[in-house]
């Protein structure tokens, strides 16, 4: 469970920001629309090494 401390004259937006941010770093969301379908693990692999060969790609033309 995430608990958010509301502080003294934080407004609420603040504070459910702040609770958005927890909940998205948990990856509760993420977690349950995976699970929504089954997925081979060939084609995890497979999203997973494109992915990686995306993020490759974007590190050479910065450099």
């Amino acid at each position: 469970m995430i608990i958010i401390n509301v502080k003294d004259g934080e407004s609420l937006d603040k504070a459910l920001k702040r609770f958005k941010k927890k909940f998205e770093k948990t990856g509760v969301l993420r977690e349950l629309r995976s699970r929504q379908a089954f997925e081979k693990k060939s084609v995890t692999r497979r999203h997973v090494v494109k992915h990686a060969i995306y993020k490759q790609g974007l590190n050479q033309e910065t450099v």
